[in-house]
């Protein structure tokens, strides 16, 4: 007997092909049959009214702690997806000695906002090297796929020490590197991540550990991945790289280059136009160099006690490395303003692209300040008179550090946004899923871009929609047998309502562990999700199982 039959729906099958009304049957675990079914199944769901369609996969997460107490990967399960991928940007938790347990955690406060406390309370440290990593995810046992990254920073930090983000590794150190490389790859990565991000950086201040790598230790790390004959290179650039550089990367390793983070930027108006001509430029020339981009403004909300858009800047070091009980006097500091003023006016912007009349106050601890909310610094700066770093600065001194703004950084203009995310070369993602949850949560990405650009919009159908979250991710990270719903796939299926699926504003819960707060951000219109034949999400809500009887899988094998 069929073990689930969908009845009624539209299947949308991920290939790009109209949708069509069928029928989907599902026998140990694997797509049977699409079309009309007249076996019964031991289980059935009415689909009517529905989109049938493969489940999404979002290939740039940072689940890699969240994963080892959460084994939903909330939010991501609320918006359809059914396969991760962890160890994006170098950032990982393995491999990492005991000793070094600490120094990880607190890298990860800094570059990716995660709590500090909930992952001292949360993360099971079951494990020391990336193999026994990936074993401790699989006893873990969670409810989606899971594809990881081995992390540049991570192996940086286990091979060289404290020296890791502070010179070149030695050629001893490098091959050392390299071995390391090798052993994930056999025991089941995915590939290699990395950064070159100047906004990356790490505890104190100091840059993440993969910043400080030279050019031939990227060629040495990914000719060592690619002796694999698998595996891709992830990395979110710099400006130290360069798209000639992944090209080299490419030619030497053998295997797809694929970087981040491709955003519409208001200070680079040629900045989009350019990177698509190059990046068709290498596709007709056999080269698999290609990005990331989002369907999503990158909005987010901070306070000066975690001023993530502005930590890249070199007059940001000043601030963090001192104790907080010292930053409301640097803030005040003229020396430290003259300093930021002229970052700025080099444009060594970091995350923020200077963009005042995009940040806006919106929330003060005074109730003199409570008529500011809503004021974008550039109004407040012609208020008083002020460059907008004093206007700003002056307020946050008044108000105290919890003062809270939101800022727009970059994809902001939509008619751009739009060709970004219509290219057949780019690749939709960037949720950061599992990271920045002090300041904003994308991982709903997938529903903003059926709510907005399908159905709002109509900037792209929803059978090509389908496929950009789907089959494209799974065909460009050689994730076999997924992204379709085809006989013999697995049978990972999202079903949702067309007419109203959407990202719902972020919330604010206390949930992590150690009841640490976060932005989660929950979906309307995703009724149901199946991960290798079995409902995960039922009618909206996560279906909790305890260990051993969840479906997901750790992927470990993946074509060449």
């Amino acid at each position: 007997m069929t073990d689930l039959v969908i009845r009624g729906g539209t299947v949308v099958d991920g290939g790009g092909t109209p949708g069509r009304r069928a029928d989907v049957a599902i026998r140990d675990g694997r797509i049977a049959a699409v079309g009309e079914i007249r076996e019964r199944g031991a289980r059935e769901i009415d689909a009517g009214g529905l989109i049938v369609a493969p489940g999404f996969i979002d290939v740039h997460t940072h689940y890699d702690a969240q994963y080892t107490w959460d084994p939903y990967a909330t939010s991501s399960i609320w918006h359809g997806v059914t396969t991760t991928v962890i160890g994006n940007c170098g950032f990982a938790i393995a491999p990492c000695r005991p000793a070094d347990r600490d120094l990880i955690m607190r890298t990860l406060v800094r570059v990716e906002g995660m709590s500090l406390a909930a992952m001292r309370a949360g993360i099971t440290w079951g494990f020391e090297t990336f193999p026994e990593y990936l074993d401790h995810l699989e006893r873990g046992n969670p409810s989606l796929n899971v594809a990881a990254l081995l992390g540049h920073s991570t192996i940086r930090q286990w091979v060289m020490g404290g020296d890791s983000q502070h010179r070149v590794a030695t050629s001893e150190e490098v091959e050392a590197m390299c071995g390391l490389v090798r052993e994930a790859m056999a025991a089941g990565a995915i590939g290699l991540g990395s950064s070159t991000a100047e906004a990356h950086v790490g505890d104190g201040g100091l840059p993440v550990a993969s910043r400080l790598a030279d050019r031939s230790e990227f060629l040495a790390l990914t000719r060592a991945m690619g002796e694999s004959g698998r595996g891709l290179f992830q990395i979110t650039i710099g400006p130290k790289t360069t798209l000639e550089d992944l090209r080299e990367i490419w030619r030497v390793s053998g295997r797809p280059a694929i970087w981040a983070a491709f955003f519409q930027r208001d200070d680079r108006p040629e900045y989009v136009p350019e990177h698509l001509a190059r990046t068709e430029a290498f596709h007709r020339e056999g080269v698999e160099v290609r990005p990331q981009v989002s369907c999503r403004p990158l909005t987010m909300d901070f306070t000066m006690r975690n001023p993530y858009p502005f930590e890249g800047m070199p007059a940001w070091q000043q601030v963090m490395r001192r104790p907080e009980s010292e930053w409301l006097a640097v803030y005040r500091d003229p020396a430290f303003r003259a300093a930021l003023k002229a970052d700025l006016d080099a444009r060594r912007l970091a995350v923020f692209r200077g963009r005042w009349d995009l940040v806006q106050v919106l929330r003060a601890s005074r109730p003199e300040h409570q008529a500011l909310v809503g004021t974008s610094l550039a109004d407040l700066a012609r208020r008083t008179g002020q460059h907008p770093v004093d206007a700003w600065l002056d307020l946050v001194v008044a108000d105290g550090l919890d003062v809270e703004f939101l800022a727009g950084l970059l994809n902001t203009d939509e008619q751009v946004v739009g060709d970004l995310i219509a290219h057949p070369l780019t690749l939709i993602t960037l949720s950061d899923a599992g990271a920045h949850l002090s300041l904003m949560c994308d991982a709903g990405y997938s529903s903003t871009l059926l709510g907005k650009w399908v159905r709002g919009l109509g900037r792209l159908t929803l059978e090509a929609a389908v496929k950009r979250l789907t089959d494209d991710p799974a065909r460009a990270y050689r994730i076999p047998e997924r992204g379709r719903l085809a006989p013999g796939y697995w049978a990972d299926v999202v079903i949702f309502d067309a007419a109203i699926v959407d990202a719902l504003p972020a919330e604010w819960r206390h949930d992590l562990p150690g009841g640490e707060p976060r932005f989660v951000s929950r979906a309307r219109g995703v009724e149901w999700s199946l991960v290798n034949g079995e409902p995960v999400l039922e009618r909206g809500r996560v279906i909790e199982r305890p260990a051993g009887r969840r479906p997901g899988r750790v992927l470990r094998r993946f074509d060449p």
